[in-house]
């Protein structure tokens, strides 16, 4: 009898504390640093991860630098050796908090939210706020974000050869849907 009580408060306690953490590991990110009538320069992430906890407002986000796609494979090679170095600096990450974030409150209609945390990129460190939209859908939690960030801010050196066709001004956008 203490076992079977044991084993079900175990696993009602353990529903509780997931319950707190919700997260994607099929998130979308979006980059385009184009140059108005000069080649596109953008790509397209669909394994990003997100995690959230529901409790503190807490989030982290983590993108392989491999993982963005190009319509040419050419400058997807130059954007992996040259520009971000992937074998050196694989990855990207955001660590902070939605200010304000109450899970309870939210809704089915979109709400706008401060981020607020540091984005690692490149081996540097920025702190950042950005506006995120913020809603509960039938499938779970959606979070929507455009903004941009600076190439300089991060280290990344764009050759002179290039410069006038490539942005240092780098718009990104987010769509992660959390379950």
């Amino acid at each position: 009898m203490r076992i079977r009580l044991f084993i079900l408060i175990f696993f009602w306690g353990c529903s509780i504390i997931a319950q707190e953490k919700i997260l994607t590991k099929s998130g979308t990110i979006t980059f385009e640093a184009s140059v108005p009538a000069f080649e596109e320069v953008k790509a397209k992430n669909t394994g990003a991860s997100c995690v959230l906890n529901t409790k503190t407002g807490e989030i982290a986000s983590l993108a392989l630098m491999k993982g963005f796609k190009f319509k040419v494979a050419l400058m997807e090679e130059h954007f992996n050796e040259n520009y971000v170095e992937s074998a050196k600096y694989p990855k990207a990450t955001f660590k902070g908090k939605i200010e304000n974030f109450d899970y309870s409150k939210v809704t089915t209609s979109s709400q706008n939210y401060t981020l607020k945390g540091k984005l690692e990129l490149h081996g540097k460190s920025k702190d950042i706020a950005v506006i995120a939209k913020i809603k509960k859908t039938s499938e779970g939690l959606e979070i929507i974000s455009n903004f941009s960030v600076n190439s300089d801010d991060f280290g990344i050196e764009i050759p002179s050869v290039v410069s006038k066709k490539v942005s240092k001004k780098v718009n990104v956008s987010l769509e992660f849907l959390l379950k």
